[in-house]
């Protein structure tokens, strides 16, 4: 696994607050976590609050060994923060702050600079509620290498989407990753029939000029699907602590192999792997065993 990738976390970087205490969330810290702990250079983008939270988040990034130097700071807007209650099944319910650090991402030089040396992107579309972030999001991608892997993760979060947003979204992207329940609600949104996810999923790729689909189904596994073929994986089976950030894991494995050219059964056996053990972990950015990466993963199943 070499670290000859430059793969960008894009949006909102924020503290999730559980009844037992808070922990550092939001997609592009996740994701670049685990997209480091897979061998290639994992960098956060995003914004936080010239304030106590802000100065943690920022001494938490340190502790897990991502930079920082790509995180803006804000004077004006508090450090984001969810309130996350999990449910028995360890699946999460989130209440969002508003008009935060990250709703105001600003488009500098130096994150033109990154965009241009970037080979991935992970964005998603919790971070486009506000104009401003929206903006600046859609300047980072058409900033990018015309190759470039661009990788939106849907986030269907309480009432910040829009058809228009997700649509255009995934005209930006060459993979879409969204799961199952989120699925039939973007058909409905697109105003297409939902026969079935792999129908769906295949109508996505031909009107939004698609590489790749990805449909994960939580404890069920996932579905990948290109223009030329399909892969189905069950999934692992896991005692679950609970389930925040195993998706953003997932997607982390899933462009760390689709970089490589893996083949599409191995690339969704692995990601399937990586979000099963982020699962069975408290939080979403778990440490390692001292035996490493693979003897942790080796593990699961």
């Amino acid at each position: 696994m070499n670290s000859n990738h430059i793969v960008v976390g894009l949006g909102e970087l924020l503290w999730d607050l559980f009844p037992a205490g808070k922990q550092l969330g939001g997609a592009p810290a996740n994701f670049a976590y685990i997209t480091s702990l897979l061998g290639d250079e994992g960098i956060p983008a995003s914004r936080l609050g010239d304030d106590d939270l802000g100065t943690e988040a920022l001494r938490r990034l340190g502790e897990l060994a991502l930079p920082t130097e790509f995180i803006q700071k804000d004077s004006d807007h508090p450090t984001g923060t969810v309130k996350v209650e999990v449910d028995r099944t360890g699946q999460p319910r989130f209440e969002i702050s508003e008009s935060v650090a990250w709703d105001f991402l600003a488009w500098t030089p130096q994150w033109q600079m990154l965009s241009e040396r970037a080979d991935a992107v992970c964005f998603g579309s919790l971070a486009q509620r506000s104009e401003t972030s929206r903006a600046t999001i859609r300047k980072f991608l058409h900033a990018m290498r015309p190759n470039a892997l661009r990788v939106f993760d849907v986030n269907l979060r309480q009432n910040f989407f829009t058809p228009q947003i997700l649509s255009e979204s995934m005209n930006l992207a060459s993979v879409v990753k969204l799961n199952h329940e989120e699925l039939p609600r973007i058909m409905r949104l697109f105003e297409m029939d939902h026969h079935s996810e792999k129908d769906s999923a295949r109508r996505l790729l031909s009107s939004h000029h698609l590489n790749l689909v990805c449909v994960t189904r939580g404890t069920n596994g996932s579905l990948l699907v290109t223009a030329t073929e399909t892969s189905e994986h069950p999934g692992f089976k896991v005692k679950v602590a609970d389930t925040v950030g195993a998706g953003d894991a997932f997607t982390a494995a899933l462009a760390h192999g689709y970089l490589r050219h893996s083949p599409l059964a191995q690339i969704n056996e692995t990601a399937n792997r990586v979000g099963a053990w982020v699962a069975s972990q408290p939080g979403a950015t778990p440490r390692l065993k001292a035996a490493g990466l693979q003897p942790t993963l080796d593990e699961i199943g």
